[in-house]
């Protein structure tokens, strides 16, 4: 019933108002457990792999994917069983090297991207609705599950991830004393070509997947909050459209959930991206929030109320946010997202973020064919050495000034030395071994 409910809601939602309209679910409802807990042993529904007590995967058929229309929706439908707070849930798109019969959560050989976010709300089991729906457009996903020269390299899987724990209700949730069961999951698409062009991207870059990012032990400048990615392109890319999904979490007094700051995203040194999450009422979500919490009072709070303190609402879906490039070059470049203001009061919580990109270039682009580099650049701003922190080694280090003049240069050392020059913005040039060079903006004190 609730599925026809949900075909129906679909329809009058205006996303799709035709018989065309094809549905394909993936998931339904798979039992998610203790993320604290051992893997629990309990059988795996029919075609799926659990990846762990929070997630599930289950690849595309040859036939699902090419079964896919221009104009595509994903619905996460995430059900209440014994956990009745809060929690953070996630689907990524997978690729795992072809025909490899199953993978693991860490197997470095599979890419993923995030495709969608959504907090949960504060749910108890026996209280109506027992579960909420989550809705996203992801048309631009028609490109990848149609491309022929990624699909023989990869098969891809859809994975919906939901963590939870148990332990507030079991004792506050009645039929919860000693389950470790916390909430049910279905993933389920809808497509249809009525009023659509589909996507002719042909180049995917996984950039981040769910990184964590804080100013105190996941940072890429010692002391700010700054994730730095640096990645290549075999061939220059044109209507490079990057997607962006981030939240901020640290639910302790001060903390990072309750504060809200504007976030930054930079290429190459040029400010792309500016947001502040937030800014919207929850009061949309609060029937779907029937455990008594801290997040809703008893009665409903104004829109300046709401949009004063709130990153995000337990009940909705995340923002997918973004930015086009017209062109983006072949080569290196460098990838930086920012918040200066954030604190992470007590050294607590962190903000997750994942972004990839998409584009058209005259050469299909394997994932393959992209190369990011895991490069951790510090301090900056310094008042002596910059270190560089990679997992390739490092070649040569050039120091340039502002107006290109060649300061200094060093071979096969991780660090160079700005203590003899004046304050002010510089440019490291930095070649690695295996050939890959970028350039960064210093900062000397």
């Amino acid at each position: 019933m609730f599925k026809r409910l949900l075909f129906s809601s679909l329809l009058l939602s205006g996303l799709f108002k035709s018989q065309s309209t094809s549905m394909t679910n993936l998931i339904s409802d798979a039992v998610y457990y203790d993320g604290y807990a051992s893997t629990v042993s309990t059988p795996v529904p029919p075609g799926l792999i659990r990846l762990g007590n929070t997630r599930y995967a289950r690849k595309l058929t040859d036939a699902e994917l090419n079964s896919f229309k221009a104009k595509i929706a994903m619905r996460v439908t995430i059900g209440a069983l014994c956990d009745n707070y809060d929690r953070l849930g996630e689907v990524f798109l997978a690729m795992v090297p072809k025909n490899q019969a199953t993978y693991e959560m860490n197997d470095p050989n599979v890419k993923r991207i995030e495709v969608g976010r959504y907090i949960t709300p504060f749910m108890n089991k026996n209280r109506s609705p027992i579960e909420v729906p989550y809705t996203y457009d992801i048309s631009n996903l028609y490109s990848v599950f149609h491309d022929t020269t990624l699909r023989s390299t990869y098969d891809l899987y859809m994975e919906l991830d939901v963590f939870g724990v148990p332990y507030a209700a079991q004792t506050q949730v009645q039929g919860c004393t000693g389950r470790i069961d916390v909430f049910s999951g279905t993933l389920t698409f809808f497509s249809t070509d009525n009023g659509a062009t589909p996507s002719d991207y042909n180049t995917l870059v996984p950039l981040l997947s769910y990184n964590r990012l804080n100013n105190y032990n996941s940072t890429d400048v010692t002391g700010e909050t700054v994730r730095l990615v640096n990645f290549n392109l075999p061939e220059s890319v044109n209507n490079a459209k990057f997607f962006v999904i981030s939240t901020p979490h640290g639910a302790d007094n001060g903390g990072e959930e309750y504060i809200r700051r504007q976030n930054y995203t930079y290429l190459d040194d040029v400010q792309v991206l500016t947001y502040t999450p937030g800014g919207i009422s929850c009061e949309p979500y609060r029937v779907y929030n029937t455990q008594g919490n801290g997040i809703y009072g008893a009665t409903p709070s104004s829109f300046a109320e709401w949009t004063s303190w709130n990153n995000w609402c337990p009940g909705n879906s995340v923002p997918i946010r973004g930015f086009t490039l017209p062109s983006v070059s072949a080569g290196n470049h460098t990838l930086k997202h920012t918040i200066p203001t954030a604190v992470f009061n007590q050294q607590k919580g962190e903000v997750y973020l994942s972004v990839y990109m998409q584009g058209k270039t005259n050469a299909s682009l394997n994932v393959q064919d992209v190369k990011t580099i895991d490069v951790n650049i510090y301090p900056n701003p310094t008042a002596d050495f910059v270190n560089i922190k990679s997992k390739e080694d490092v070649a040569s280090m050039t120091l340039f000034s502002i107006d290109g003049r060649k300061l200094s240069e060093t071979f096969k050392e991780n660090r160079i030395n700005l203590s003899s020059y004046s304050a002010g913005i510089y440019f490291l040039n930095i070649v690695l071994k295996n050939g890959v060079t970028f350039k960064h903006k210093i900062i000397k004190k």
